[in-house]
């Protein structure tokens, strides 16, 4: 068994909960910052980053974020994700709060950013059902959860153990992202992440339909544990 460096034993920043806790904080203001200020600039200018334009910086954020502190923490940067991974016994239940806490203040302070530098236009990152096309918040409530089981279940197949690695799964998971952002952003803000609707709900002090984004991703995610343990069999020799 590797030992800490004796000036780190004992000491809670040396603690390696603690530093995939920091990596998450980084990673999801990240995530937040750009795909959330991808929106934000896009309302400022009047479309000038447009649809497919924010679609894609969630995407490739994702992937590089994934890339950077993939192989420390995992980058799960998703509430969602992390109660899936201890659901599927790949992450243990005890890392679930501190996991959930930094991805929720990461996307919290990202937000809080956006705000200050962009004032109003920064709402446009706040997740909501598309009334003007018809879309209720149990629409919407579907849609994210249908969406995030697709997203879990491909990142259950990439993933080793708790961590998303290497360059097919930062490809694979950021390309579903920008996919499914693509398709269904316009209706329902195609969020698949609490901790990322948290913050810019905060922000906004606009909670009216925050409920449907943190419980549809989180539903949405655990039902994709045991389809992929249903599918995996079929897949193994593949």
């Amino acid at each position: 068994m590797n030992k800490a460096p004796a000036h780190c034993r004992g000491a809670l920043w040396c603690d390696p909960l603690w530093q995939r806790a920091i990596a998450e904080v980084l990673g999801t203001f990240a995530l937040v910052s750009i795909g959330c200020g991808a929106a934000a600039v896009n309302a400022a200018t009047d479309g000038a980053v447009s649809h497919a334009g924010v679609a894609l910086a969630f995407g490739l954020v994702v992937f590089c974020v994934i890339e950077t502190v993939g192989p420390i923490c995992g980058a799960h940067l998703n509430p969602a994700v992390t109660i899936a991974f201890a659901l599927d016994r790949r992450l243990a239940w005890r890392d679930v709060p501190v996991y959930v806490l930094a991805q929720c203040l990461g996307a919290t302070v990202a937000a809080y950013g956006l705000l200050a530098l962009l004032g109003e236009p920064a709402h446009a990152g706040v997740t909501r059902p598309n009334a003007a096309i018809g879309i209720t918040q149990y629409g919407a409530l579907a849609v994210e959860a249908a969406m995030t089981c697709g997203l879990m279940t491909t990142i259950l197949a990439v993933a080793t153990g708790p961590k998303e690695k290497g360059l097919l799964a930062g490809l694979s998971i950021g390309g579903v992202v920008a996919i499914e952002a693509m398709a269904f952003g316009p209706v329902c803000g195609a969020s698949m992440n609490p901790a990322r609707s948290l913050g810019p709900a905060i922000a906004a002090t606009e909670f009216t339909d925050l409920w449907l984004y943190l419980v549809g991703p989180t539903v949405g995610a655990a039902l994709a544990v045991p389809l992929y343990l249903l599918i995996r069999p079929l897949c193994a020799d593949e």
